[in-house]
């Protein structure tokens, strides 16, 4: 968990928030909130000053015998939307043209761990786990799609429970409209 985060500072804020909505954060059901609250956050928040290209490091140069697509689907992903400190939840699709050298499977996931573990908001998540990957990788494409519930969506406001937002990010020859079409129809074909 990120040791930056200020565990007694949070907690004295989720205090005061119980106070402002009219609860006794010394009450028998209150009093672990506070502490509770900040552990959460803790975990939660942990990727903030964390620099996803630490995952990346490992990366093997292979030449010319890295197949023309890596594609990771289905990782799971949570963050929490910046605007409203409410969670999001669903799933990334990675796809890379390797270059020189390619990565473990799960460095990708840990890649979007991290960026999701700050607050967030969908579409720049998108764009930084693209990014991380194309500087990390030096791959000849990148194409990141995310699909996400969000919370401010669902529990407030428009309250529309079943709507997920789709993004997508992408870099070098997987920008191009045929290249994408055909990633974006394997990542639809779903496990076989």
């Amino acid at each position: 968990m990120n040791a930056a985060i200020d565990r007694e500072r949070v907690a004295a804020a989720v205090r005061e928030l119980l106070s402002a909505i009219g609860q006794n954060p010394e009450s028998a059901e209150l009093i672990d909130t506070p502490r509770r609250v900040a552990d959460s956050y803790a975990e939660f928040f942990a990727g903030v000053g964390t620099d996803p290209l630490e995952f990346l490091a490992d990366a093997v140069p292979v030449g010319d015998d890295t197949g023309e697509l890596v594609l990771v689907r289905d990782i799971a992903l949570r963050s929490v939307c910046e605007h409203h400190l409410l969670p999001f939840r669903g799933r990334a699709h990675i796809a890379y043209r390797p270059g020189a050298k390619v990565v473990g499977l799960g460095s990708l996931a840990r890649v979007v761990e991290v960026l999701a573990a700050r607050p967030q908001l969908q579409e720049r998540l998108g764009e930084q786990i693209a990014e991380t990957i194309d500087a990390g990788l030096d791959p000849g494409g990148v194409l990141v799609v995310l699909e996400a519930s969000h919370g401010c969506v669902a529990d407030r406001g428009v309250k529309q429970a079943t709507a997920t937002a789709v993004t997508i990010a992408s870099r070098g020859s997987l920008a191009r409209p045929g290249e994408r079409a055909e990633i974006l129809a394997l990542i639809g074909a779903g496990p076989q």
